[in-house]
């Protein structure tokens, strides 16, 4: 065991100069890279979550959305590349590494920036705004900025919200009142067009029509009387020469006939020269005349010379009733025929109407629910603008950082070394698993199964000792020379070490 333990130590120090070069070229960057990753400052606001001012029973905000939601908006818009560079330029956070590219810009800011909220059933809910910067005072102003933004866009955000809101449902009120004012003329013009076939009149229509029907067949029947009455005067008139109805006679029909009843009773007894029967003729001529003239304006007569009759008079009384009634009966049938139309179309005009008043009923109920829900919006809209519905508001500022957050140059550093050891003795145990030559007298007996009677080793003279001395030392100082210049190269002209660390380890990690 302890040959064993000899050999092993022997092919140890064999290698030491392998494993010294691992370790001075792993400790050496440690040591530069503990050296010059810059200090980096945390600095932290706190936000709190404040629930509505006003009860929601009394009136409610319009904005619906969480806070959790929000905050992820609101996080995504400050994470967005436009504002990030925004907010580099304005603190001048990248100023003295001209080299970076916007991009690189971006993901490096999105490194340095958390925002956590912190929400807990039974709790208020806060957000965390961290910031991570080189500079103590720009990690302040930075973290600052930031936590006024995010009040900012809460409170645009939410207004905003609350004004479109009360602009969308301003438009719909407009919207469905043109549309019903124009439901409403439909309406009224539909109304007026049909009047006389509306639903709400069919009863009185139908009431008429039965009246006109019983008034079309009294003047009917008051027809047939009056013709049964001429052929029955007529035929008087025939047989006898005489009317049956001298009620039908005139006064002034009457008194002739009694003038001429006279004249002729007094023919009997006197000479028609007589001046009693003259004056009596005189009358009778007289009268005779007004009776013409009295009838000459109702009776077409063709020769007003012509002597009417008493039949002639009745007759043509009868014919005028007649005509009149026929006049009277004609009025009716049409009045009855156009509220027989306007009751056959009420059907359809109710159908229609019924249709347009649906639609008016739909629209009004449309329009009243969007103006009690215009009327919530401006309440919605006038607490957001005065700041009485939910917010965020900061309860702990940020304060200057005086300790560096980051990074931790002594564990570096002691991290460094110990990879270094291991990476070596990794490196040692590589060379010899990969070595295959004879070194041991047992590896001579294994190998070629002759057992040796003595063992000689490889004797260096000086000059080879001397001359590997000088190749290892001069590895070892190139290798520390390599290694520090180009960390050098890479921070100054490439990107900074700090950066590449960051971008490597977001790459492994998951």
């Amino acid at each position: 065991m302890k040959s064993n333990l000899k050999y092993y130590l022997s092919i140890f120090m064999r290698r030491l100069h392998y494993f010294l070069l691992v370790v001075i070229i792993v400790s050496t960057s440690g040591f530069i890279i503990a050296t010059i990753l810059p200090a980096q400052y945390r600095s932290e606001a706190l936000l709190l979550v404040q629930s509505e001012q006003i009860p929601d029973r009394l009136a409610s905000s319009t904005v619906r959305t969480g806070v959790v939601e929000r905050m992820q908006i609101i996080e995504q818009q400050l994470l967005a590349s436009g504002t990030l560079l925004d907010i580099a330029m304005q603190f001048e956070l990248y100023s003295a590494q001209p080299g970076l590219t916007r991009q690189e810009i971006v993901d490096d800011m999105r490194m340095r920036i958390l925002i956590d909220a912190r929400s807990r059933r039974g709790a208020a809910t806060t957000i965390a705004v961290i910031y991570e910067g080189n500079s103590a005072a720009k990690t302040l102003q930075v973290t600052n900025d930031i936590a006024a933004r995010i009040l900012q866009a809460s409170v645009d955000m939410r207004t905003s919200s609350a004004v479109q809101t009360l602009e969308f449902f301003k438009q719909e009120v407009a919207r469905l009142g043109a549309d019903l004012d124009r439901n409403e003329a439909a309406l009224l013009a539909y109304r007026t067009s049909h009047q006389d076939s509306l639903p709400d009149s069919i009863s009185y229509r139908r009431s008429k029509q039965n009246g006109l029907q019983e008034r079309a067949l009294q003047l009917q029947r008051e027809a047939g009387a009056l013709i049964e009455r001429r052929v029955r005067l007529a035929a008087l008139f025939k047989l006898t020469g005489r009317t049956a109805r001298s009620e039908a006679v005139s006064p002034e029909l009457r008194l002739l006939q009694r003038l001429e009843a006279e004249l002729a009773s007094l023919l009997l007894t006197f000479s028609p020269q007589s001046p009693q029967a003259r004056l009596l003729q005189r009358r009778v001529d007289a009268q005779r005349q007004a009776v013409i003239s009295q009838q000459s304006s109702s009776l077409p007569v063709e020769d007003p010379q012509v002597d009417l009759t008493p039949f002639d008079i009745q007759q043509a009384e009868i014919d005028g009733q007649l005509s009149y009634l026929s006049v009277q009966q004609s009025q009716l049938e049409g009045e009855i025929e156009i509220l027989r139309l306007s009751i056959a179309s009420t059907p359809a005009v109710a159908a229609e109407l019924s249709e347009l008043e649906r639609d008016n009923a739909i629209t009004q109920g449309q329009y009243n629910a969007m103006v009690n829900r215009l009327a919530e919006a401006q309440t919605g809209e006038r607490i957001e603008s005065l700041s009485k519905g939910q917010r965020i508001v900061m309860i702990g500022e940020p304060v200057l950082p005086t300790d560096p957050y980051s990074p931790d140059r002594k564990l570096i550093a002691g991290g460094s070394v110990l990879g270094g050891m291991v990476l070596g003795l990794a490196l040692v145990l590589l060379l010899e698993l990969l070595n295959q030559a004879i070194r041991r007298p047992s590896e001579i007996v294994a190998g070629l199964g002759l057992t040796p009677i003595a063992t000689l080793p490889y004797i260096r003279t000086r000059r080879e000792v001397v001359a590997r001395r000088n190749i290892i030392a001069a590895t070892f100082l190139g290798a520390v020379i390599s290694v520090t210049g180009s960390l050098y190269v890479i921070h100054q002209f490439y990107m900074p070490v700090d950066m590449i660390i960051s971008q490597i380890s977001n790459r492994i990690s998951p």
